[in-house]
C-alpha cells in the first residue's frame, strides 16, 4: 500500500523533506490521477458519475438536489444490523480491501482512500487503521485537522445508526467543496451550526451539544451526522441530531416505497436515489417529510 513513511517525533516533515500538510493534499490529487487509471471499478464508477441524473427542488425555501446514482445501492441497501455486520468481512480493513486500492497515511491513525462508489466527483473514505467501532467522541479533533489539511473538501461523519455502512470500523468520508447546497446556505434547518477560527472553541462547543443530545438505551453515542469544512481561516461544523435511521418510506410497500437512507450528504442537501423510479417521483414534499421524520 502506498503510504507515507513514519514522521520522526517532533517533526512535521516526511523523509522526502515535504511538509505533511502539503503532502496530504498533493498525494490526494495524485491518488485521483492514478487510481482510475489502474483500478477498473473506480474508473468505471467515476466515469458513470459524469452521466448521473440530477434535479433541483425547493424545500421550504432551500435548494435540495436529488441524484440518481445506481452504484450507491451498495450503501443505501446495506444491511447494518449487528448480525449482518458480524457475518461479513469488514471491507474497510486493509486485508480485505481490493489489491488495486491504494492509500495515504494520515496522522498515523487513518488511511485516505478514494471511494470506489462515489457521490462526489472527488469522493474519499478515510478509515482508521485499527478495526474499531464508529464513535466520534474522541475523534473530532482529527476531523478538524483533516478538514484544515484538505481545505478543498467537506469532511463528514455518519453515526453507526445514521448512514454508516460500516458501523464496526471507524471512518470519515470527504467530498469536494461546491457540491452540497448547505455550504452556501447558513439558514439551513434541522441542524446545529458551529463556526470559529479557534479549534478548541469548536471542540468545546461540540462537546456541549454532544452531551446534551439524547442517548437511546441500546446506543453507544447520540444519533447524529456531522459535516465539517475549513476556509477563510475558520472551521464550520454542522451537526444533524437524528431520531431515526431510515424513514417509513424505505420499507413501505407499493407506490409509497422510496429507497432513501439519509446520511450526511442527504442532510447537507443532496438526496441520493439508487433507483430511477424514486428519482423520477420524489418531490419536495417527500424530502420535507423525510427530514422531519429522521
Amino acid at each position: 500500500m502506498d503510504i507515507f513513511q513514519k514522521v520522526p517525533q517532533g517533526q512535521n516533515m516526511n523523509n522526502h523533506g515535504y511538509s505533511v500538510t502539503k503532502l496530504v493534499a498533493d498525494k490526494v490529487k495524485q491518488l485521483f490521477e492514478e487510481q482510475p487509471a489502474n483500478w477498473e471499478l473506480a474508473r468505471n464508477n467515476y466515469k458513470a458519475l459524469e452521466q448521473v441524473k440530477v434535479k433541483t427542488l425547493d424545500v421550504h425555501g432551500h435548494v435540495y438536489k436529488v441524484q440518481f446514482n445506481p452504484a450507491r445501492i451498495v450503501s443505501s441497501a446495506a444491511k447494518v444490523d449487528p448480525e449482518s455486520v458480524r457475518e461479513r468481512p469488514c471491507f474497510l480493513c486493509n486485508d480485505n480491501r481490493p489489491p488495486e486500492q491504494k492509500g495515504i497515511l494520515f496522522k498515523e491513525r487513518y488511511t485516505v482512500l478514494i471511494n470506489p462508489y462515489p457521490i462526489f466527483p472527488r469522493h474519499l473514505t478515510i478509515p482508521a487503521l485499527e478495526h474499531t467501532p464508529q464513535l466520534i467522541a474522541s475523534r473530532l479533533d482529527d476531523m478538524l485537522d483533516l478538514a484544515q489539511q484538505l481545505d478543498d473538501y467537506v469532511v463528514f461523519y455518519n453515526g453507526p445508526k445514521c448512514g454508516a455502512s460500516a458501523p464496526d470500523h471507524f471512518h470519515f468520508q470527504a467530498g469536494n467543496k461546491g457540491f452540497l447546497p448547505i455550504e452556501n446556505d447558513p439558514g439551513w434547518e434541522h441542524l446545529i451550526r458551529i463556526e470559529s477560527e479557534n479549534k478548541q472553541d469548536i471542540l468545546d462547543r461540540f462537546q456541549q451539544h454532544y452531551d446534551a443530545l439524547p442517548l437511546q438505551s441500546d446506543d453507544t453515542e447520540p444519533m447524529l451526522n456531522i459535516l465539517t469544512w475549513y476556509g477563510n481561516s475558520k472551521w464550520t461544523s454542522c451537526i444533524f441530531p437524528r431520531k431515526k435511521h431510515r424513514p417509513a418510506c424505505y420499507s413501505a410497500e407499493g407506490d409509497a416505497n422510496l429507497l432513501i437512507s439519509p446520511a450526511s450528504v442527504d442532510m447537507g442537501g443532496v438526496f441520493i436515489t439508487p433507483l430511477e423510479k424514486d428519482f423520477e417521483k420524489i418531490t419536495a414534499e417527500d424530502i420535507a417529510r423525510i427530514l422531519d421524520e429522521v
